[in-house]
């Protein structure tokens, strides 16, 4: 059985949806279970062993908003492993190298406590447009993306293809135990992305850069935990500098299909998501 931790997120829904579909055992697992699925909180180490009753495989994603998530998530793998799972997936970033402190001492450690595992490392998700992300909030409220990436280019990957890697990841008769990079079709700057939206959804869209600090304070002003919009900004911060300027050929390689443009992930989610009367 495939324990999905985070199974009502936005990779974890697919992730589980899809795993339901092709008749593998699997049990969700999140901080408001509904019915069939299982209570898990990280920070509540009394809900842990119930939700890893039975699991040999195991979705991870990490704790939201909480930049140094290692302390947490370390001794749930070890009792995860001490629990006979045997193939463990962890969801990442990009942005973050095995080597860097916090979700990075996780993808580090992931190897060693598994003998079959998988990081994925997805670039920035065509999701952050759409729903209750503060970008999307933003784009339907002000007509605007705030950022500090300057005109720097991002291969924004559909969640659903990083779904389908994770699948394959968990599923597949022989264990990946590598890092995959995840990202889009394209390399596109947040002045693109605003072009894209305003073209598809009818209704001008612009980006409007800022630096570090006033990225940090905006995130902060929306909501945001003084430490993770920090975070948040810095990796704007290396955006700009190229970090994300690349594209994969991963969700090709593992799934055998191309993974979906912007362009199409926008005409199918955008009219859900634009304000009564908008065209």
């Amino acid at each position: 059985m495939i324990l999905v931790i985070g199974g009502t997120g936005t990779t974890g829904r697919l992730v589980t949806e899809r795993l339901t579909a092709t008749a593998h055992p699997v049990r969700a697992a999140s901080r408001r279970a509904s019915a069939g699925d299982v209570r898990f909180d990280w920070y509540d180490p009394s809900t842990h062993a119930a939700a890893l009753d039975g699991a040999t495989g195991l979705y991870l994603i990490p704790p939201v908003g909480d930049a140094n998530p290692a302390p947490v998530m370390l001794p749930f793998l070890d009792l995860a492993r001490r629990a006979g799972v045997r193939r463990a997936v962890l969801l990442s970033s990009s942005a973050i190298e095995a080597d860097d402190p916090g979700l990075g001492e996780v993808q580090a450690r992931l190897g060693r406590l598994f003998p079959q595992w998988a990081v994925l490392r997805p670039s920035w998700f065509m999701e952050n447009f759409v729903g209750d992300h503060p970008h999307a909030v933003s784009v339907r409220e002000r007509g605007e993306i705030v950022s500090a990436t300057g005109d720097a280019r991002v291969a924004f990957v559909d969640p659903a293809d990083i779904a389908e890697v994770a699948v394959r990841a968990l599923t597949d008769p022989t264990s990946h135990d590598t890092e995959h990079i995840v990202t889009g079709p394209e390399r596109l700057s947040y002045a693109d992305i605003a072009a894209i939206l305003t073209d598809i959804g009818g209704r001008p869209v612009r980006h409007r850069a800022v630096d570090e600090d006033a990225l940090a304070a905006y995130h902060e002003l929306h909501g945001l935990p003084p430490d993770f919009a920090r975070f948040l900004a810095g990796l704007d911060t290396a955006v700009a500098a190229g970090a994300e300027d690349r594209t994969t050929t991963t969700v090709a390689d593992v799934t055998g299909r191309r993974p979906r443009s912007f362009r199409d992930f926008c005409r199918e989610r955008l009219p859900g998501e634009l304000p009564a009367g908008a065209a």
